[in-house]
């Protein structure tokens, strides 16, 4: 299989390359630490061209949105039946769109929206970085344009743009969250969605599109069980890993990485290495689960580290690589902690997992413990292992602030939600968040938090096994 690579890269490669595999001069133990260091890297990376090809690039795929540089409005929140993105929202109906900004930028148009309604573009860079926002935080709601440039183009921005935001990477998702208020309130969003536009910078100038990048040979994408041991993640990582330059702060990396093989643009072919030397590769990769097992239990099931930590720009995550990996396993495409914050719940108040085959959960808040928001607030449910939503009886996945006014208070004004896997009883429903009938997490999401959701005076409500 031969790779495309871009021109900008052409140098970094050939460098590169100079250092790729000699097997006889990296001992089994060197290639096991660093296929566990490039697994720990790679894994946002890998995992977000698993989605981005079924979204843009597979147009069989059952996942599939829209082809690049156009837009894909989607008139419904997520339900159980969506598979693709693991911990995804349901209060906000997505629109996506995959960005190829090799040949030319991209105008995005926001329409006018009303000020109580929220929305968002978040960009996500190849490296699932947050690296911008457009939308009710950021921008207003009062409409704009805006350019999206790669970081190849030279060019200047006609007049009449609010911004020009520049990618560090030639591939960029654009995922756009528009509030639904209830269900009642879906024609409204069908009516926003219409009056996003998205056009590559010749259309919108009405002019011939200038000379286009060479065609990718695109790569079949591993399963999420398929990455979790199948050494042709690394060939992934270096495909997808050709469409930026390597960042300063990352030519060390690579030029280790370089030493088992994984140099982007590159092919990496197992059946290259000996056994014992793919056998040390394999194992590198389950010492990288390893660490993020480990990880996981001490820094985010403690509430040590969340999501605030979680997302956000490159200088936000500051090359902290098991960092960025939990978030991708936990809940990818996570927004940046100024436009949402989201509190797991993988534990009881005792500390115990979480588990409705064998206990039922209660959730009790007064009115000045729920989520301070500008926007508003949810509770999501997830099974375990799959971190999707789950198939119940009432077609429920959430509880959100919006739906206040159905929910049955208690006799102090407070709110209870109970998660268990059968309803609390006719009376109770309203509350009812539905969970499987085994393990689970769920997830509280606030949009847009005001500063108490930051500095400590607002914290979650712990969760209490009643049974």
């Amino acid at each position: 299989m031969k790779i495309n690579y871009l021109p900008f890269a052409v140098l970094a490669l050939w460098i590169l390359v100079q250092c790729a595999p000699k097997e006889k001069s990296v001992t089994p133990e060197e290639a096991r630490a660093i296929a566990k260091e490039a697994y720990i890297y790679g894994f946002p990376l890998v995992d977000h061209y698993r989605i981005f090809y079924s979204y843009f690039v597979d147009q069989n795929d059952p996942e599939f949105k829209v082809s690049f540089n156009q837009l894909k409005n989607i008139p419904k929140v997520y339900t159980h039946e969506d598979r693709s993105v693991q911990t995804a929202n349901s209060d906000t109906p997505y629109s996506w769109a995959g960005l190829d900004l090799r040949g030319e930028p991209i105008v995005i148009i926001i329409p006018p929206i009303e000020d109580t309604r929220y929305f968002s573009v978040q960009l996500i860079d190849g490296f699932t970085h947050n690296f911008a926002y457009i939308g009710s935080r950021t921008t207003g709601n009062k409409g704009g344009k805006y350019l999206i440039a790669g970081p190849d183009w030279k060019g200047e921005a006609p007049v009449g743009f609010d911004e020009v935001i520049r990618s560090e990477t030639n591939m960029v998702m654009a995922l756009i969250r528009t509030q639904l208020f209830e269900p009642d309130d879906i024609d409204n969003v069908i009516k926003i969605q219409s009056g996003y536009e998205l056009m590559p910078l010749s259309a919108y100038q009405k002019q011939a599109a200038p000379a286009q990048p060479a065609a990718i040979t695109w790569v079949k994408p591993l399963s999420s069980e398929e990455q979790k041991s199948n050494l042709m993640y690394f060939n992934l990582l270096n495909f997808w890993s050709q469409f930026w330059a390597i960042h300063e702060s990352e030519k060390e990396l690579f030029e280790r990485f370089a030493k088992i093989g994984i140099v982007p643009g590159q092919t990496f072919d197992p059946e290259s290495f000996t056994p014992e030397f793919k056998e040390a590769l394999a194992a590198g990769m389950q010492d990288a689960w390893k660490e993020f097992a480990a990880y996981n239990e001490a820094e985010i099931m403690t509430g040590k580290v969340g999501s605030a930590e979680a997302f956000g720009t490159r200088e936000h995550l500051n090359n902290n690589y098991i960092l960025r990996m939990a978030g991708a396993v936990l809940g990818i495409y996570g927004n940046s902690k100024e436009e949402a914050l989201y509190p797991i719940y993988q534990t009881d108040s005792d500390g115990q997992p979480l588990n409705a085959a064998t206990n039922k959960y209660t959730l009790t808040m007064q009115e000045n413990e729920m989520p301070p928001v500008n926007a508003f607030w949810s509770y999501t449910m997830y099974e375990l292992p799959s971190r999707l939503m789950l198939e119940n009886p009432i077609n429920r996945y959430l509880i959100n602030s919006p739906m206040l006014p159905n929910l049955k208070r208690n006799a102090d004004n407070s709110i209870t939600l109970y998660l268990q896997y059968e309803s609390p009883g006719k009376e109770k429903e309203s509350n009812w968040l539905p969970a499987p009938n085994g393990p689970f997490f769920f997830v509280n999401r606030l949009y847009w938090p005001k500063p108490e959701a930051f500095n400590g005076t607002w914290k979650p409500k712990p969760l209490v096994r009643v049974q």
